[in-house]
């Protein structure tokens, strides 16, 4: 009974532990300068994941006018999904439709009042860590231990999801290599094919002409 014990802590512990890695949101500063340069955050996400993401541009001098910015984010096949320009801050939210790395970009504007860097706060969030769990407490009445498991199962499905869409990029990963050295090798093949042909013509063409020089 006491192992039996132990063994369900031990699980509720490692629930715990991937639930705080799955939960964990991607708080990111980022130091634009003053030249209009781009600097961007990316992440690899999967296919039908909730992306929330809040910036602000945080100031060093208070009584300096606040400095405004551009914010531009963009799927893995460059589709426009978010674009705001002179703002000092906002919020980007999305469902994932295609699976790769989705990239947000942030420069300064020209017309900077301060004409120094900008510094800018970016709290990225994705899956389970993007969802409003006050907002499900309320609508389905639950609170306390409930909602805790709940959370739990969502952090578990998303451990789940995650292990299938990296053992289906595996696969995928697995097929080109394989497809690649496929290749290669017909390559190699070839290549010894034709440097062999090469030389038999030289020496045919070698003989010929020793012949009509007489010297054979």
């Amino acid at each position: 009974m006491m192992r039996g014990a132990q063994v369900m802590f031990s699980l509720i512990l490692i629930c715990f532990l991937a639930s705080d890695v799955v939960w964990k949101a991607q708080a990111v500063w980022l130091t634009l300068p003053k030249a209009a340069r781009t600097k961007c955050v990316s992440e690899e996400i999967q296919n039908n994941v909730v992306v929330l993401g809040d910036y602000l541009v945080i100031s060093d001098d208070p009584t300096r006018e606040t400095s405004n910015i551009s914010v531009k984010v963009t799927s893995p096949y460059g589709n426009n999904l978010y674009h705001k320009e002179n703002v000092t801050h906002g919020q980007f939210a999305f469902t994932t439709h295609e699976a790769g790395s989705y990239l947000a970009c942030f420069w300064a504007d020209g017309s900077n009042p301060g004409g120094g860097d900008v510094s800018v706060n970016l709290d990225w969030r994705t899956g389970i860590a993007a969802k409003d769990w006050e907002s499900v407490a309320k609508k389905e009445k639950i609170e306390g231990v409930e909602l805790e498991l709940r959370k739990l199962e969502g952090a578990v499905e998303a451990i789940h999801d995650n292990l299938l869409y990296l053992k289906n990029r595996e696969a995928d990963m697995r097929t080109v290599s394989e497809r690649t050295n496929s290749r290669v090798a017909w390559f190699s093949i070839m290549s010894l094919g034709v440097c062999i042909s090469v030389s038999a013509l030289q020496l045919w063409h070698l003989k010929r002409f020793f012949q009509k020089k007489k010297l054979i």
